[in-house]
Formats: C-alpha cells, structure tokens, sequence
C-alpha cells in the first residue's frame, strides 16, 4: 500500500495539470460518475488540478440506477457541473436493431444477444456518450479512464467501453491505493469503502470475479496467494486479458521489400 498516499495525491493533481497544459490548455474533464470509488477519486483530482467550473461530470443511468443518490452527493460535495443522461433508450434501440436483424440472426446463429453482450452494451455506450459530451463542449474535453490496476490486471473492464478514456490517472494504483488517495481527498468515507460492483450484472466485484481485491492486490505485490485455486483463476484472468491492455496490433511494413 502507499507509503505517503499525501505524496501521490499532490503528484497525480500534479500529473493532471501538465497532461491538460499539454493536451488541451482549457479544455476540461469529462468524467462518467458512477457513484464508486474510482469515478469519485477522478473527479475529486480533476478538480483540484484544473478548478470543479472545468470538471463535468456525467451520469448515465440504464433505466432506473439503484445507488444514483451516491453519484449526486459526490457532484454536489466536489461541486463541479453535472448532467444526467438516461441511456436505456439507446441500448433498448440498440439491442432491438441487432436481434431483429436477419443477417445477424443468420451469422452468429441466433437471434439473441449473448449474455456477456447484454453486460457489456451499456458500458459502450456510455463511453460513446461521454465522447459526445467532450467533442460538443465549447472548448472541448478530455475523456477520464476511471480504471484501476487491479482491475485491469485481470480485465475486468469492457473493452471500449470503461477501458477506454484519453488519461488514466488510477491506472498504476491497486483498489486499496484508491480508496486511500480517497481518503486524503476528503471524499465522503461511504462512497470510498463502498462495496464495489459494475452496476451491469447485478452482482458485487468480488461475487463475479471469484476472489477479494485483498486477495488479488496482495497477489499483484507479491505474487504470492494462500489458495491455489484462486491463484490459478487470477493468473488464468490475467493471461486470457491481455489483449485488453496491449497496443491494438498493427502490421509493419518492410521498407527493404
């Protein structure tokens, strides 16, 4: 865990004024807030390093959201600006397009989205809104990545969905380094210590991948794990979702040819 979380919060806020000086002078963050730890730490090191009048923040509900109330107090206690866009329409038109379609019934040999599809269709979609939100402000914006280390060592993220974003300040930080650069940005304890899910398959992080981030941020740092089982499932998680965190590959052309 962080030896001095005080350090690393002044060097991420730090991190953030020169990505914005060098990517866009005036342009501000866009932020989907889920009302979790991860999306609240962004928004609160957002605003810090660029002034909450250049933070926005969106919610995207899919529906109804049952834990909306938590990404509302985080707007108001960081008092940056914040819009709510509902997106189960698109997803509901999305879906209806695909299953309705011959040609998609025909190749994939169904009519019906897989489950996983399902899962996954409300994260993309919700990047795509937040992209709209960034392209049609007046002096433009920059996407956040909310992702952190420990989920991205076993993938669990969607990829082009919350994997994506043009910076990544958690990137490098296991999920009990967040919640103590959380803590040291005053952000209400509940929304820290809350327990974490991807509000898309109705269950708990830790319920879907099989094992506890203590488990797995212990792994990470040592490589060690009491249970063989759940080291096998971490290294099988990790090797099988690579793919989400390399460089799309890219055929290079020989110039001796």
């Amino acid at each position: 865990m962080l030896k001095n979380p005080v350090k690393v919060t002044e060097e991420l806020i730090q991190w953030i004024k020169t990505y914005f000086d060098e990517s866009g002078i005036g342009c501000s963050a866009v932020i989907g807030i889920s009302g979790g730890k991860d999306s609240s730490v962004v928004a609160a090191l957002c605003a810090r390093a660029l002034g909450k009048e250049r933070v926005i923040g969106v919610l995207m509900p899919n529906g109804s959201q049952k834990d909306i109330a938590d990404a509302k107090e985080l707007v108001a206690h960081l008092g940056i600006q914040s819009m709510e866009i509902n997106i189960e329409q698109a997803v509901m038109t999305l879906e209806n397009s695909l299953s309705r379609s011959e040609q998609f019934s025909k190749i994939c040999k169904s009519s019906q989205l897989s489950l996983d599809t399902k899962i996954n269709l409300p994260s993309r979609i919700r990047m795509t809104t937040l992209y709209a939100v960034a392209q049609s402000l007046p002096q433009g914006g920059r996407v956040a990545n909310t992702c952190n280390r420990s989920e991205d060592y076993v993938g669990y993220s969607t990829k082009y969905g919350d994997s994506a974003g043009d910076f990544s300040p958690l990137q490098n930080l296991l999920v009990e380094e967040v919640r103590q650069i959380g803590e040291t940005l005053g952000i209400p304890e509940h929304l820290i210590h809350k327990v974490p899910s991807d509000g898309l398959s109705g269950c708990s992080d830790e319920e879907k991948l099989g094992f506890s981030y203590e488990d797995l941020d212990h792994y990470i740092l040592t490589g060690l794990c009491e249970d063989e089982e759940t080291k096998k499932k971490i290294e099988w998680l990790h090797n099988c979702n690579l793919h989400k965190l390399a460089p799309m590959p890219a055929y290079i052309i020989n110039q001796e040819r």
